[in-house]
């Protein structure tokens, strides 16, 4: 079970991992993991998660966030006739396909990320367990071209990040060119 909060150590465990063992030697240095929380908040140390390219945020996430999104997505969905177990339900899917996530998402995902194999975080249902898929040195070439054209209904923040991996493989380059 995960516990609600990381130590320090851990964070740093993971985020070598991430940076050093997974990430494609094409984003290294480039992009960086970040994750912090905020002890004593009347939340409970609830804090925000960031991936950064070349020093600037190119997705972030806080609880603040994610909560506004939850309850935005619960409540369009019980606006649309929809059954309020079922909005509730579905309701933290879309705040995650909006790109909000708790920080607990993020270390969750990661869990899931490093004990399956590389081809089962491609098909994860959970888009951050598929975002540290797409920018894991494993993937390689061929299957990033593949997966372009399998994503076009994944979230536009989760395309962003596979065009983020192609054009750091030279692949959107090669696909204008040729």
């Amino acid at each position: 079970m995960l516990q609600r909060g990381i130590d320090m150590h851990t964070w740093t465990q993971m985020k070598k991992r991430l940076e050093q063992e997974y990430l494609a030697p094409s984003l290294r240095g480039r992009l960086t993991y970040f994750v912090t929380a905020y002890h004593g908040t009347h939340d409970g140390d609830e804090g925000r998660a960031a991936i950064r390219l070349d020093g600037c945020e190119i997705l972030k996430s806080n609880y603040f966030d994610r909560y506004g999104a939850f309850w935005k997505a619960y409540r369009a969905r019980c606006a649309g006739g929809g059954d309020s177990d079922t909005a509730w339900a579905q309701a933290g899917f879309d705040a995650l396909e909006a790109g909000e996530f708790y920080q607990a998402d993020f270390y969750r995902a990661f869990a899931e990320f490093d004990r399956q194999p590389i081809a089962e975080s491609l098909r994860s249902q959970n888009a951050i367990v598929r975002m540290f898929a797409l920018l894991d040195r494993r993937v390689g070439r061929r299957t990033l071209l593949r997966l372009q054209r399998e994503m076009a209904d994944a979230p536009q923040w989760l395309q962003m990040i596979l065009l983020l991996r192609m054009e750091a493989e030279g692949l959107l380059q090669e696909k204008q060119d040729g």
